[in-house]
């Protein structure tokens, strides 16, 4: 309201006014339509809308939406054709969300998301409709796509990166025959990571499927172990929905010293947003060193710990923990 009332005493331009109010209204219609799905774990499915229902990434798209839904995930989609259909009539209306932006071709809310059970939301402005994709998003599936799509993978990869999203996994996923993301994933490691244009383990961030079983079993592979990742007061803390054993603790450190700034990585507990008490990791981050901090969540989620509910439902955000 402060902001508010400043920018009216110096802005004057109905234009000006325009884009606050309708941005407005997106984070407003926003929050309300996700404040009920907290609890779930969602499953945003990027993709070209150009696919056509006979070709095999629609089909792929459709088996990953409809293994998502069955591992205990809801499927997130941008609302339109292509992959976008095939992801939302994998999951069904009950498991969907399709989040729209008007556009003067190409975009339209595909039925299997538009129909009166459907969770659709027409966004005016492509940043707020990221904003919520990342917002709302606890693991990326991108498959085939052109250049909304590259925006999308780009976009999700350069929040990463500069630490501004918290860790969830980013899977590229297309059929086994199709080599769209053998040659660009090579493309990023020849022609970015050998001219140092990015860190060595920045393709840490990047996970690889052929299959939607397998793209699926990444994404719950990478919360069985790790909860979420929140800043604490003075140092970045790994929510995690076991305690570690001092020895594994002691190894981690040893293995992943050059991942802390100052200090070493301690264990303890903490609350997430929900109030629900975790074990937790602090430490100071070497904030360049975002893709070493997946390797360390990647450690994590292979350690050979005793089967518990809480490694068993990565689609269930809430389940795990006791009231802080």
């Amino acid at each position: 309201m402060v902001t508010l009332l400043e920018i009216s005493h110096r802005e004057s331009e109905a234009e000006a006014w325009r884009l606050i109010t309708d941005a407005l209204a997106d984070v407003r219609d926003g929050l309300d339509m996700f404040r009920e799905s907290r609890g779930i774990r969602k499953v945003t499915v990027f993709g070209s809308a150009r696919t056509s229902p006979d070709d095999p990434a629609y089909h792929l798209a459709t088996e990953l939406a409809a293994e998502a839904v069955r591992q205990g995930f809801f499927v997130m989609t941008g609302a339109g054709g292509g992959v976008m259909e095939a992801a939302n009539r994998g999951a069904g209306q009950a498991c969907s969300f399709g989040l729209n932006v008007d556009l003067p071709f190409e975009q339209h809310a595909n039925r299997y998301v538009s129909g009166p059970m459907g969770r659709l939301l027409h966004f005016r402005y492509f940043f707020t409709r990221k904003l919520f994709f990342m917002r709302e998003s606890d693991a990326l599936v991108v498959l085939p796509g052109g250049f909304g799509t590259l925006d999308e993978l780009f976009e999700a990869l350069t929040l990463i990166q500069t630490g501004r999203n918290r860790p969830i996994p980013l899977v590229l996923l297309a059929p086994p025959d199709n080599p769209f993301w053998r040659g660009w994933q090579r493309d990023v490691q020849q022609g970015l990571a050998a001219q140092g244009l990015i860190s060595v383990e920045d393709p840490s961030l990047l996970l690889e499927a052929s299959s939607a079983e397998q793209a699926v079993g990444l994404i719950s592979r990478f919360y069985r172990v790790f909860h979420t990742a929140q800043p604490g007061e003075d140092r970045l803390e790994l929510l995690l929905h076991t305690v570690l054993s001092e020895p594994q603790l002691q190894h981690i450190n040893l293995s992943f010293a050059d991942l802390v700034a100052e200090g070493q990585i301690t264990a303890g507990e903490s609350c997430d947003e929900t109030g629900r008490l975790y074990p937790c990791l602090r430490f100071h981050l070497d904030k360049r060193r975002i893709g070493r901090l997946y390797q360390l969540i990647d450690h994590l989620n292979g350690l050979d710990l005793t089967p518990c509910a809480a490694l068993q439902h990565p689609g269930e955000r809430q389940l795990h923990g006791s009231s802080g």
